[in-house]
């Protein structure tokens, strides 16, 4: 569970850096203006790109986590399944 909040903490983080960025530049460009619906859009496909390479750490460490649980869960569940052949 950890490492599903910290990944996620992560990537809310990286997004909100992505947008008070492009919020930047597009005033900055713009004269002032700034156009929000395409701020959050430039940041999301920013945050989401750069999520990519800087957050692979985190994102394999939720993985393996995934896989340890998902292991452990068939095991269980062969387990009781082979009671219930015995039976």
């Amino acid at each position: 569970m950890k490492e599903f909040v910290v990944y996620t903490l992560m990537r809310i983080v990286l997004f909100l850096a992505s947008l008070a960025l492009v919020i930047g530049v597009m005033a900055l460009v713009l004269d002032g203006q700034v156009h929000l619906f395409w701020a959050v859009v430039l940041a999301f496909l920013i945050s989401g790109v750069a999520s990519y390479f800087i957050l692979e750490r985190q994102r394999e460490a939720f993985a393996q986590r995934v896989e340890t649980r998902a292991a452990r869960a068939s095991a269980a569940f062969e387990a009781r399944k082979a009671r219930e052949d015995e039976d």
